[in-house]
C-alpha cells in the first residue's frame, strides 16, 4: 500500500449534541497536541455542567422512540454503521494516530477490533430474546424479556479512542438506549467523526451525544439523575472513584481499571516465540495499553537465555513517526506522560533494578519536538519495586527471576491487579494447570495480549475491574438492559376467593 493520508485538521473539536456538532459555550478549552511533533494541533471544548444536561436531555427525549423501534430496525441502523467503519477505516486511524500517536498500522488495527464489536451489535435481535415456560403452575405462563435502561453514558480512555467506546455504544444503542460518549480530551476527534457515521447510517438525532471535557462533564454525568448507566475504562484510582460515586447515586457502573500484566516464560518454551511476544505486547503503541505485557516473568534458566535477545530488539526498535508503515513505535501521548515514564526508569534505578537498555532521551530525527521515549529494559525486578508494583503504562519491560512456575504463578496472583496475563510453554499440562490457578481475568496460552473477541466479553479481576459485568459480549447485553420477568393467566383459570398464602405451583 501506498502512503496513508495524515489527518491534518486544525479546526477547534466542539461537542455533538442533537444530532449536530456545537461548538463550546462554556469559554473552556484546552490544546490537542500533535504528539509527534510536540506542537499544539487544534482546540477542544471543554464541556459544562449544561452543555452536560442539554446532551442528557437530547438523550433522554429521543430514547422512547429508540427504544420501541424493532430490535431488527435497531440493528440494520448498526449494519449500515457497520459498512461505513470500513469503509473509513483508514481515516479514523490517521485521526488516531495524529492525536494519539500509536504507529498507522496498529491504529487501523484498533479500529478493526472496534468494527468487530459492531459486527456483534447486528445480531442483537438473537441476543435480545428471552426465556419462556408454559404452565409452570396450573393456568399461569412465565416468561422474561430483556429492556433498555434509558441514557447510559460511556467515559473511555486516550489510548483507544475508537475501539474503546466502540466497546460501549454499538451494544447500548443496539439494545434500545440513548448514549452519551464522554471522550479523552487528548484524543477528541474519531468521537465526533464516529458521531457523523451514525448520522449517516440512519440513527435518529439524539440518540448518540459527544461531551467533551475533563472532570466537571465526568461528574456531570455521575451525578444525573436520567444517566441510567455508566461504562468506564481508565485508571484504577478513577476507576473506583467513578464505580462508588456512581453507585452512590444508584446507577449501574462498569469500571476497568489498570493492569500490571506479566507474562510467564517457562523453561521448555519457544525462546524466538517469547521474545516475540514479550517485544511486540511490551513496546507495541509505545506501552500504552491497559493489555500491554509489563512484566516478564523468566523461569528457571530461561532467563540468561532471553534477556540478551530482549536487549538486542529492544535497541533496534524502529521509532519513526507514525505515519512511517516501517515504524514499530511511535511518541507517547504527551510530555507530562512521557516525562513520568522516564522518571519510573529512574526510580528503577535507584531501587537497584538493572538497566539493560535505557529509552531516555530519544530524539527522532526531524521530529525532535516530540514527546519520544525508547524502549527501556530491565532485569533482575524484584516485588518490592515500585516499577513491578505500579502502572507505569510506556515502554518499560521489567524482568523478574523465578525457580519454577509454583513461584510464577503465587507472584501473579499475590498482585493487586488482575487484567491479563500470558504463559508461553510447549508443555500442554503445565499450560493447563496455569490457566487453572491464575487469578486473572483473561489468560493467554502462547497468546501474548490475550483480548477476548467481540462475542466473548472483556474484563480483569481485583482492582483491574470495579462492577460485576465484563465489557461487550453478552455480559453487554447484560449490562445495557435489564430483566422483566412477566407470570400471565387468565379468568377461565382464576379459582374464586382471595388466596393469602404465598402461591406455589399447583
Amino acid at each position: 500500500m501506498g502512503a496513508p493520508e495524515a489527518f491534518t485538521a486544525t479546526t477547534d473539536v466542539g461537542h455533538y449534541i442533537g444530532g449536530r456538532t456545537v461548538p463550546g459555550a462554556s469559554g473552556r478549552q484546552q490544546p490537542v497536541y500533535n504528539p509527534s511533533t510536540g506542537k499544539v494541533a487544534r482546540q477542544v471544548a471543554l464541556a459544562s455542567v449544561e452543555e452536560v444536561n442539554a446532551a442528557v436531555a437530547s438523550a433522554k427525549a429521543a430514547f422512547p422512540a429508540w427504544a420501541e423501534m424493532p430490535p431488527i430496525r435497531r440493528a440494520r441502523v448498526m449494519n449500515a454503521f457497520l459498512q461505513l467503519l470500513m469503509q473509513h477505516r483508514d481515516t479514523l486511524a490517521a485521526m488516531i494516530s495524529a492525536e494519539h500517536g500509536k504507529v498507522f498500522t496498529d491504529a487501523q488495527g484498533e479500529v478493526t477490533r472496534g468494527i468487530d464489536i459492531v459486527e456483534f451489535a447486528c445480531g442483537i435481535p438473537q441476543l435480545l430474546k428471552g426465556d419462556y415456560t408454559e404452565q409452570v403452575s396450573t393456568g399461569i405462563d412465565n416468561w422474561t424479556m430483556r429492556q433498555p435502561l434509558g441514557v447510559v453514558a460511556g467515559i473511555t480512555p486516550f489510548n483507544f479512542p475508537c475501539m474503546v467506546p466502540l466497546w460501549m455504544f454499538p451494544v447500548a444503542l443496539a439494545c434500545g438506549n440513548a448514549f452519551i460518549l464522554k471522550p479523552s480530551e487528548r484524543d477528541p476527534s474519531p468521537s465526533l467523526f464516529m458521531a457523523d457515521l451514525l448520522k449517516q447510517a440512519g440513527l435518529p438525532d439524539g440518540v448518540f451525544n459527544v461531551v467533551q471535557g475533563d472532570k466537571v462533564a465526568v461528574d456531570a454525568l455521575l451525578t444525573h439523575p436520567d444517566v441510567k448507566a455508566l461504562s468506564f475504562v481508565g485508571s484504577t484510582p478513577i476507576a473506583q472513584y467513578i464505580y462508588e460515586t456512581g453507585a452512590h447515586h444508584g446507577k449501574r457502573v462498569q469500571a476497568l481499571g489498570g493492569a500490571k500484566n506479566h507474562m510467564v516464560v517457562m523453561p521448555d518454551a519457544d525462546i524466538e516465540q517469547a521474545v516475540d511476544g514479550l517485544i511486540g505486547a511490551g513496546y507495541g503503541s509505545a506501552g500504552e495499553r491497559c493489555m500491554a505485557i509489563s512484566v516478564a516473568v523468566l523461569v528457571g534458566d530461561i532467563g540468561d537465555k532471553i534477556v540478551p535477545k530482549l536487549a538486542e530488539r529492544a535497541k533496534a526498535l524502529k521509532i519513526r513517526s507514525p505515519m512511517d508503515l516501517e515504524a514499530e513505535m511511535g511518541p507517547i501521548v504527551t510530555k507530562q506522560a512521557r516525562d513520568r515514564i522516564e522518571g519510573y526508569i529512574g526510580i528503577g534505578v535507584q531501587e537497584g533494578a538493572k538497566l539493560v537498555v535505557d529509552g531516555r532521551g530519544h530524539k527522532v530525527p526531524g521530529l525532535e519536538g516530540g514527546f519520544f521515549t525508547g524502549g527501556t529494559l530491565f532485569d533482575h525486578v524484584t516485588p518490592a519495586m515500585r516499577i513491578y508494583k505500579e502502572e507505569i503504562f510506556g515502554p518499560v519491560l521489567a524482568c523478574v527471576r523465578v525457580k519454577d512456575m509454583a513461584e510464577a504463578v503465587q507472584l501473579v496472583n499475590e498482585h493487586e491487579f488482575g487484567n491479563g496475563v500470558a504463559c508461553y510453554t510447549s508443555d500442554g499440562h503445565v499450560a493447563r494447570e496455569f490457566a487453572r490457578r491464575v487469578q486473572i481475568g483473561m489468560v493467554g496460552i502462547n497468546v501474548p495480549i490475550p483480548v477476548p473477541m467481540a462475542w466473548h466479553g472483556f474484563g480483569g479481576w481485583k482492582r483491574s475491574l470495579f462492577g460485576d459485568m465484563h465489557a461487550y459480549g453478552e455480559e453487554g447485553v447484560r449490562f445495557y438492559t435489564r430483566q422483566k420477568s412477566v407470570m400471565q393467566r387468565w379468568p377461565e383459570t382464576i379459582a374464586k376467593g382471595a388466596e393469602f398464602v404465598m402461591p406455589t405451583a399447583k
